[in-house]
């Protein structure tokens, strides 16, 4: 029996535009959906007006016993697609454990280019772009200071995500160590609110605190000038 494949296809993460004509038709062609929420991969599905395929969960809860399932699958002629709710499927989001899984069965993995809200970010920053690092979420709780410690000390430029409900704590700490650090955040990057805030911690700090924000955060931080 011929293997299927396991295709990775980003989503829109805003303007349902923004999704390729080859996303689109692997979206269609495949036999099954590996997905987050089918209910949310319904409401995609309906919205590009694709015909609805058998929708598969794989979350953060499920993933490692789904990936073997999904193998199985593939390995038995079922090419299957992997999206995320929104945006590139394994960053910051499941999929690593599908992935390895298909490589150690020497399953054929395609992965489109596609949506992501780190390089719109990283560019409408401002900042160098020649070398960055992108970390995902800080901790919430345990080594998170460790964690923001290290990002203000690279030598690169930085792009992490960060929650609506912990930015203030973020901007706050990052003010505490270094007051003048250039910061760049994006939110609601593609959609009908998108904006880009600029400036210090404080700058950002205060703006947030003036004004009703919303979304999920991709904060863009400058790196460590030299010091002589």
């Amino acid at each position: 029996m011929q293997k299927g494949k396991l295709y990775i296809i980003p989503t829109p993460i805003g303007n349902l535009k923004d999704i390729s004509e080859r996303a689109k038709f692997l979206l269609e062609d495949v036999d099954i959906i590996a997905c987050e929420d089918s209910r949310k991969a319904g409401l995609l599905f309906e919205r590009l007006s694709l015909t609805k395929k058998r929708f598969l969960s794989y979350h953060d809860h499920n993933e490692i016993e789904s990936a073997k399932g999904i193998v199985k699958l593939i390995l038995e002629g079922n090419n299957i697609g992997l999206i995320s709710d929104a945006g590139y499927p394994c960053i910051s989001d499941p999929g690593y454990r599908l992935v390895n899984e298909s490589i150690n069965n020497k399953i054929e993995i395609i992965a489109l280019p596609g949506t992501s809200s780190i390089l719109p970010a990283l560019v409408c920053s401002g900042f160098e772009t020649n070398n960055f690092t992108f970390l995902g979420f800080p901790p919430a709780k345990k080594g998170r200071q460790t964690f923001i410690n290290d990002v203000l000390n690279r030598k690169e430029t930085v792009v992490i995500f960060e929650s609506v409900h912990k930015i203030e704590k973020l901007l706050d700490q990052i003010n505490n160590i270094d007051s003048n650090r250039k910061i760049s955040i994006s939110r609601e990057i593609s959609k009908v609110h998108e904006e880009v805030i600029r400036g210090n911690a404080i700058d950002c700090l205060n703006y947030l605190q003036n004004n009703t924000i919303k979304g999920e955060f991709v904060i863009v931080i400058e790196r460590i000038k030299n010091v002589h």
